[in-house]
């Protein structure tokens, strides 16, 4: 049975613990929020690119682009987001689950001698993918790149998942990451990210009424319409790596919540074992004093 002492000492420890979780959650909500807000500062730029490039494909001029050939997959990249620091949960669990369903799912679809290379960003998904390689499991490390990458290091690592597919070293490209719904609320995210699909930008256009309007491309319509997609590919991997910061902040932020609960309701019970524990040695002396001056 422990003494007081230890009680207290557990006591002050748990009490310690439920302070350092409640402050981590409170670290974890700011950032959260300041990932929220860069998140909907970053969706009206990706959804004007998205009109303009409606606008193009719903116009008679012929657009054609490198980002958008569909070949026979023998390569495949998967860029599979994480996190690099813990405390969030089964964040990258959920996520690494995933994976594993789509891998059985490509060779499925492609056949077992597919080709995988993953591109795992967060230190923890990294030493989870490294797990899985095998002869046709390839994970490769992007140096300097990481869940927290600024806008520059985000635009260096776009062109060169886009320079490895015009290069055809990869012959498809998908993205795996946590959407940001609320945070409650987590969503895994599967993603083709090149071949650039262009049914995805149907109805995004010009409506029925203005389509009949001559329009005049200056340059022509084919040079914009390769300007505008590596442009539209940024905005969509700076809003993914956005998604899954805030999506891992909420993740924490619940995490934390849970542990401080769970701390309450751990240093409720020692506070309550202690009182009784303290009540019975107060009852015993008691007794004994009683018991000296009776005899």
């Amino acid at each position: 049975m422990a003494t007081l002492r230890e009680l207290k000492g557990r006591i002050c420890s748990v009490a310690s613990s439920e302070k350092i979780t409640g402050a981590m959650k409170m670290i974890s909500s700011a950032k959260m929020h300041k990932a929220e807000s860069a998140l909907k500062k970053q969706l009206p730029f990706r959804s004007q690119i998205e009109v303009i490039i409606g606008n193009l494909l719903s116009a008679d001029a012929p657009v054609s682009s490198p980002l958008l050939e569909e070949r026979h997959v023998e390569n495949l990249g998967i860029v599979v987001w994480g996190s690099d620091d813990g405390l969030c949960g089964a964040f990258n669990v959920n996520l690494f689950k995933i994976l594993l369903g789509n891998i059985s799912q490509y060779r499925a679809k492609y056949g077992d001698n597919v080709k995988i290379t993953i591109i795992p960003v967060g230190a923890k998904m990294l030493k989870a993918a490294q797990k899985i390689e095998d002869e046709n499991i390839t994970v490769y490390q992007v140096e300097g790149v990481d869940s927290k990458s600024d806008g520059d290091t985000v635009k260096k690592f776009t062109e060169n998942l886009r320079d490895a597919f015009i290069g055809k070293k990869l012959d498809q490209i998908d993205i795996l990451y946590m959407n940001f719904k609320s945070i409650s609320r987590q969503v895994p995210m599967t993603e083709q990210l090149l071949p650039i699909s262009s049914e995805k930008f149907n109805g995004l256009g010009v409506d029925s009424a203005a389509s009949s309007r001559p329009y005049i491309f200056e340059p022509d319509a084919a040079t914009i319409f390769r300007a505008v997609l590596p442009l539209y590919l940024l905005s969509l991997m700076q809003e993914v790596f956005t998604e899954n910061r805030a999506a891992e902040q909420a993740a924490r932020v619940m995490a934390m919540q849970s542990a401080n609960d769970n701390a309450k309701k751990l240093l409720e019970q020692l506070q309550i074992e202690y009182n009784k524990l303290r009540q019975n040695n107060i009852t015993t002396e008691l007794l004994d004093i009683l018991g000296g001056q009776v005899k």
